[in-house]
C-alpha cells in the first residue's frame, strides 16, 4: 500500500464540552490531540493504511503527549520535529448542533524546518497539505512550499485541504486566497468545504466554484456539504453523495476523517490512474469516506472519534 505523508500541525485542542458555542462563556476544557493534518494521519492509519507525519512540536509535556498519541494510533513519527516554542494551542467550543468556535494560541508548528533529506521517500507516494496554519508565515509556510515541489518532482500524488479558518485570516482574506491557489493548480485531489470553494473561486454557489478551481488546475474536486453528502467535480462527473444520517455531538474532525478514508483508498489502489478514469470507483470511495466523516461526528474529540475499518464496515 502506498504511504500517505500528512505535512502541517499537531496540536492540543482544549474542548469546552456541551458549554454552548460562545467560548467567553466556557470555563472547564478537555484536553485532546488534535491539527488537521495529524488527524488525517491518524484515520489512514486507523484503517489500516500507511502513514507519516511531518510536523513540528514543541519540547514540552503537550509535545511529548502528542506524539505518543499518534504513534500509540500507528503513524510514523520519525519525520516529526521539536522545538524549544511552546506547542501550539486551540480552544474550541461545540454548540449543541455540534459546530465549533475556534481561538488559537500558535507555538511550535510554525517552526517546521524543511528537511530536504526525506524527498527521496515521496516516490510515487502520497502527499497531503492539510494544515490549517501553513500558510500563516514562519519556516513551516516554506517548508511547505519545498515539500509540495519536492512532491512534484517524485511523480507524488498531491491532494490539498485549505482548512480555512476565518480567526486566522480576519480582514485579510485575499492573502489567503492568493497563497492557496498555487496549491489548487498542482494538486490532483482538492477537498473543500462549501465556504472555502466559494471564498477561493468568488463564485455563489458550488458547481460554478467547481468549474472555476479546475480552470485553476485541480483535478479531482471534492466540497463536502455536511449532513446533504459531499458535491464531486471532475471533467467526466458532477455529482452530490449522499451521507448517513447521525446525532452529531462535535463537528471537530469530520473532513480529516472524511479526506483520510479518501486518501486510505486511494493509497490502496495499484495505480492512481483508476480515479481519474473510473468516475463509479470514485463515488464509491466518497460514499465510503462519508461514513467516516458520520461517524467521527458522534462522539467529542477528533482523533479519538475517528472510525477503524470494522466500524466503518457495520456503519
Amino acid at each position: 500500500m502506498t504511504r500517505v505523508f500528512c505535512i502541517g500541525e499537531l496540536l492540543i485542542d482544549f474542548v469546552a464540552e456541551n458549554q454552548g458555542s460562545n467560548l467567553s462563556k466556557a470555563t472547564n476544557f478537555t484536553k485532546k490531540a488534535g491539527g488537521a493534518p495529524a488527524n488525517v494521519a491518524c484515520a489512514i492509519a486507523k484503517l489500516g493504511g500507511k502513514s507519516s507525519f511531518i510536523g513540528c512540536v514543541g519540547k514540552d509535556a503537550f509535545g511529548s503527549f502528542l506524539l505518543d498519541v499518534l504513534k500509540n494510533e500507528g503513524v510514523d513519527i520519525s519525520m516529526a520535529q521539536r522545538s524549544k516554542t511552546f506547542t501550539t494551542l486551540a480552544f474550541v467550543s461545540i454548540a449543541e448542533d455540534g459546530e465549533r468556535d475556534f481561538v488559537f494560541d500558535r507555538g511550535a508548528d510554525e517552526e517546521l524546518k524543511y528537511d530536504p533529506s526525506i524527498k527521496s521517500e515521496f516516490k510515487k507516494n502520497i502527499l497531503h497539505f492539510g494544515a490549517a496554519t501553513a500558510l500563516l508565515g514562519g519556516s513551516l509556510e516554506k517548508a511547505y512550499g519545498h515539500y509540495l515541489f519536492d512532491g512534484l518532482c517524485n511523480e507524488s500524488f498531491i491532494a490539498f485541504d485549505p482548512n480555512y479558518r476565518s480567526d486566522l485570516w480576519t480582514d485579510d482574506e485575499a492573502t489567503f486566497i492568493k497563497k492557496c491557489l498555487p496549491f489548487v493548480e498542482k494538486s490532483h485531489l482538492c477537498k473543500f468545504s462549501l465556504e472555502e470553494a466559494l471564498l477561493l473561486s468568488g463564485k455563489e454557489n458550488v458547481e460554478e466554484a467547481c468549474a472555476f478551481l479546475h480552470d485553476i488546475g485541480a483535478d479531482i474536486i471534492t466540497v463536502t456539504l455536511g449532513k446533504d453528502g459531499t458535491f464531486v467535480s471532475t471533467n467526466n462527473i458532477k455529482h452530490t453523495v449522499p451521507s448517513i444520517v447521525v446525532s452529531p455531538v462535535d463537528t471537530t474532525g469530520a473532513g480529516d476523517a472524511f479526506i483520510g478514508c479518501l486518501l486510505f483508498q486511494i493509497a490502496a489502489l495499484s495505480n492512481f490512474e483508476t480515479i481519474f478514469n473510473d468516475s463509479a470507483t470514485l463515488l464509491k470511495m466518497v460514499e465510503k469516506a462519508n461514513k467516516a466523516g458520520a461517524i467521527t461526528t458522534t462522539k467529542f474529540g477528533a482523533i479519538v472519534a475517528l472510525p477503524d475499518l470494522n466500524q466503518l464496515e457495520e456503519a
